[in-house]
């Protein structure tokens, strides 16, 4: 298949949706003589701050000389992004030829019996990765698990430590109800005898996760366990800075990943670092903390321009949208524009009362995703902001209008779904903004 060809096929498979189980994964990667096996991956599980904890750990152990594998999901603008090496992107050569051969092999082993079904989006992905970077050579993984844990694609490797970030209710339709069962869904990427790195903190999830931590003997580090452990102290250019304590020693840094949530995710990077060095190779501190301050993520509080100042976050769900209120309270200027899309599934109605009232203007507009909302949904799920509400259902209009109407001194935040972030990343690749 050439790279057009990939693409569709990849589209088609999109449609097979959410499957749980790990055999399809098992029998294909056995197939490939289990590539996965061949080098050590680390696990981040969690609801929020999982890919940005996964970027800053692959740039801490690519400032090792480490060659790094890096695989997260879901891409903004390209495909090819969710599989990385040293931060460089699979080519687009690569990534046809090794899905194409996939894809043959898949077929094989459907038409003998050996595979029952044909892997979902997600599972030919992870495996396309696994593949790819067992060819490649690399020395470690590091692995955005997906939307559980237990049966995630993902969870075919013994990792040399697990991560996870933060538990809230979210995909409760597929992981549960309370936040216990979300937790105990998470905790199923947790390995006996494993390190695992935790950035929950108390409460019904945390408990669930140290319960079955303590079941398969897993050691359980609690990142945010000590009290005052994480200190922030916000700088004049808009950022913040920490100082870090854990239970090792104390780091000092500025991520260059904006928002006060990210020193949080950057100390759940410190943790597994720290805890990579009695299960795999010890890191040095100086290189761990170069690495959280030159991680760069897009999407996550990007500034796109200055003037007016436009940011894009790839807020998806309360969590996301409670830390890019409090980014907004304290750095965003007024005029203030929003620019908000969402997923049908999400909670529109607590995600517009958190950055609504924060807005002189909103405009509503969609994504071209089958789960996307209406504009008219999202405008009839917070009626009580409509007399500074306009929609404008496509993308790019809603952009260029915000840019456009808001005067240099203002700010404009575009928000709302990854999904939302990878069009407006393209509108701004091609500078026609």
């Amino acid at each position: 298949m050439n790279y057009h060809e990939c693409l569709r096929f990849l589209e088609k498979i999109q449609n097979l949706g959410i499957k749980f189980g790990l055999d399809n994964v098992k029998a294909i990667l056995s197939f490939f003589d289990n590539p996965h096996q061949k080098y050590p991956s680390i696990l981040v599980a969690g609801t929020n701050g999982k890919g940005s904890v996964c970027a800053m750990l692959a740039q801490i152990l690519s400032r090792h000389n480490f060659r790094v594998g890096l695989y997260t999901s879901p891409h903004l603008v390209k495909v090819e992004e969710r599989i990385r090496i040293n931060g460089e992107p699979i080519s687009s050569r690569n990534f046809s030829i090794e899905l194409t051969i996939l894809k043959d092999k898949i077929e094989d082993l459907i038409a003998s019996k050996r595979l029952l079904s044909f892997p979902t989006y997600f599972e030919l992905l992870t495996c396309l990765a696994f593949i790819y970077f067992g060819k490649q050579k690399i020395d470690i993984a590091v692995l955005e698990v997906g939307m559980g844990g237990r049966f995630d694609a993902t969870n075919v490797v013994v990792p040399p430590v697990s991560v996870i970030t933060t538990i809230s209710k979210e995909h409760q339709k597929f992981l549960g109800n309370t936040l216990s069962q979300i937790a105990s869904e998470k905790a199923g990427i947790v390995k006996p005898g494993i390190a695992l790195v935790c950035g929950v903190k108390r409460g019904e999830a945390q408990r669930m996760i140290k319960k079955k931590a303590r079941e398969l003997e897993a050691s359980f580090y609690g990142v945010f366990d000590r009290k005052d452990c994480l200190q922030a102290r916000k700088t004049a250019e808009g950022q913040y800075s920490f100082v870090y304590r854990s239970n090792q020693d104390e780091y000092s840094f500025t991520p260059s990943l904006l928002g006060k949530h990210q020193g949080e995710n950057a100390a759940m990077a410190i943790a597994a670092s720290e805890q990579l060095g009695g299960n795999w190779r010890k890191l040095e501190k100086e290189k761990i903390i170069q690495g959280i301050e030159e991680t760069r993520w897009e999407g996550r509080l990007e500034i796109l321009s200055r003037s007016p100042l436009v940011i894009l976050d790839g807020a998806h769900n309360e969590e996301g949208t409670k830390a890019l209120r409090d980014y907004i309270q304290e750095f965003v200027f007024p005029p203030f524009t929003l620019v908000v899309a969402f997923m049908r599934d999400k909670k529109i109605t607590r995600m517009a009362s958190l950055l609504f009232p924060l807005a002189d203007r909103i405009i509503l507009t969609r994504f071209p995703y089958f789960r996307a909302a209406e504009p008219e949904e999202i405008s009839a799920q917070a009626p009580r902001f409509k007399e500074k509400v306009v929609l404008e259902p496509e993308t790019e209009k809603a952009v260029k209008m915000a840019i456009s109407e808001t005067p240099p001194q203002g700010s404009v935040v575009i928000a709302g779904s990854l999904y939302l972030a990878g069009e407006v990343k393209k509108i701004f690749k091609g500078e026609d903004v």
